[in-house]
This record gives structure tokens, sequence and C-alpha cells, in this order.
């Protein structure tokens, strides 16, 4: 019998783990990828008797692999936010399934485990741009005003990593960044103890994010905005968190962040507005690679001929 831990390769699939292996250790094969590489279920190799835990990924995304999975008699917990679809039915799945606009996976594990590891829940949430939910977590905790601002740091910068196109594009792997996290259990702890981790992927982050806020939309309004990045790595991994930017200075305006691939396709973020976090992944589902949430969601695979039809749907779904 073998244990498995398939997570998202971003801040909250990151810190959804950690805070269960924290709590309930278990010696299992690693399986994770940059964030928009979310078929993970279909690398699991599994027998009877198997242990697997699937945090972060969309259960419509590896419907078909998580049911051979359960067919082959593994036993399955799948905590996520993202859209499930039919759940299977069976006794060997346990879920943790809330696809509603202010969750988080690592709000959900924080939840299962009675706050026990408060701080990487937190960060987690930070990390999915859920603000002031993650603030909201904190209640009458301790945490300084300072450490707070420490958290949402270290959540933005995690999510920024798990971005690009693959795993050359990152500052750290996902499994390294999990690897160098996983035995502090509180996060500030991490962040006064490797303070070179912490600042390698700060630095990161702000040069990254100096080239991407000079860039003009393509085209925006009131409602919408449409931004084209370059074919670079650095355009790759600020996709994600600058789409994010735009949404928290824009509430009121729903972003789609568009990103050249060396094939001439293209890859899509897409931001419903904050104040009306609805509609990102209906218009996403709309497309063979696309999917994630009602708040946010992507395009994995947008082929160029389509790039003029997505752009009309965005606006027509957002559009005033």
């Amino acid at each position: 019998m073998a244990d498995y831990d398939v997570f998202n390769g971003d801040a909250d699939g990151i810190c959804a783990l950690v805070q269960l292996r924290q709590v309930e250790p278990r010696d299992a094969l690693l399986i994770t990828g940059v964030k928009r590489d979310i078929t993970l279920l279909k690398q699991v190799d599994a027998i009877a008797g198997d242990r697997i835990t699937v945090l972060d990924v969309s259960m419509a995304k590896n419907k078909s692999d998580l049911v051979r999975v359960l067919e082959e008699g593994a036993n399955v917990f799948y905590v996520d936010h993202h859209s499930a679809g039919e759940v299977p039915i069976s006794s060997s799945l346990m879920t943790l399934i809330n696809e509603a606009a202010d969750i988080s996976t690592s709000l959900l594990v924080n939840q299962y485990l009675r706050g026990a590891r408060l701080g990487w829940g937190v960060v987690g949430t930070f990390g999915d741009n859920l603000k002031k939910v993650a603030r909201g977590m904190l209640g009458r905790s301790n945490f300084s005003l300072d450490q707070v601002d420490l958290l949402e740091k270290l959540g933005i910068y995690m999510n920024y990593n798990g971005y690009g196109s693959d795993l050359h594009d990152l500052h750290f792997t996902p499994t390294e960044l999990y690897q160098l996290v996983v035995n502090y259990d509180d996060p500030l702890d991490f962040i006064s103890d490797s303070p070179e981790h912490f600042d390698k992927l700060e630095t990161g982050y702000h040069q990254d994010f100096a080239v991407v806020e000079s860039l003009q939309p393509l085209r925006a309004s009131t409602a919408t905005a449409v931004y084209m990045l370059p074919d670079q790595p650095w355009a790759r991994r600020v996709s994600g968190v600058f789409s994010n930017n735009l949404t928290n200075h824009h509430p009121a305006r729903a972003h789609a962040v568009i990103t050249e691939k060396p094939t001439g396709n293209y890859l899509v973020s897409v931001r419903a507005p904050l104040l009306n976090k609805q509609g990102a992944n209906k218009l996403c589902s709309q497309f063979p690679s696309g999917g994630g949430r009602e708040a946010a969601a992507g395009i994995n695979d947008l082929p160029s001929d389509q790039l003029d039809r997505f752009i009309d749907m965005f606006e027509q779904s957002f559009g005033t």
C-alpha cells in the first residue's frame, strides 16, 4: 500500500497540504506541477488500500481518473473549491467541496483541522486573493499588523511562484517549496529562519511586476479590460498575480490577461469583478482547456483562431 499527496502547485494547494501533514504526518509520494497543471490524478497508479489525498484541483477535470482509482480500491480524501461536477458515490471517497467564491482550499483544511495551523491557512487564502476572508480567519488571534502583512506577502509570493508554462519558469518547483516550508509550524518562522528563500521570491516578484505594470490594456472599458502579455518567462510567472492586482485596484471591472505561448496559442487568466464574483468559470468552461471558479478561472490553451471569439464573449459576459 502507498500514500499519495496530489496538490496544486500554487499557494493554496501547498498551504493546504502543509496544514494536513503537520497535523496528520504521512510519508506520501508528492504529485504536483505548475499551477495550470491540474489533471494530476492521471499520474497516480493506484492499487487496493492506497490512500490518496487530493487538494485544490478541480474534480471535474480529474473525474475519470478519480473513478479509476476508486475502482482500483484506493481511499480518496478530496478537498477543493473549484468546479466539481457530479461527485462519484463511493464509500472510499471523502470530500470537502465548496465552490463558493469566498472559499479557498486552505480555508477548508483549516476548518477541518479546527485551526490547528491557522497561519498556513491564512497564507494560502491570501495567495488566492481572498484578502478579506484571510483577515477574517485571524479573528482574535495575536498576530500584529506587521505580521499579517508578512503573511499576506508570503501568500502572494508563493502564488506567484506557481505560474509558468513548465517547472523551469519557476523560482522553486512546488515540491521544493513545499519541502522548504512544511517543517515550520508558523509561517513567520519560515520567513525569519530562511530569509534567502523569502527574499528570492520577493525579489523575483517585484522584478517581474515592474515590467508588467508598464503595459497598457489591449482593450478597456468601465466594465472590462483585456491585457496581452508576451511569450516570456517573466510574463508567465506574473500573469496570475497581475490579474489579482488589477482586480484589487479596479473592483468593479472584469479582467482578462492573455499570455502568448510558443505554439502561437494563448494562456488566459480571467478574474470576475471583485464586487460581483461570478461568471469566470462559466465563460472559461466553454473552451476545451478552460475551467476554474466563478471568481477566477482560466484557459490553458486557447487556439489562436479563437482569440477574437474569446474577447467578444468576455466583453459580452461582463459588459454593462
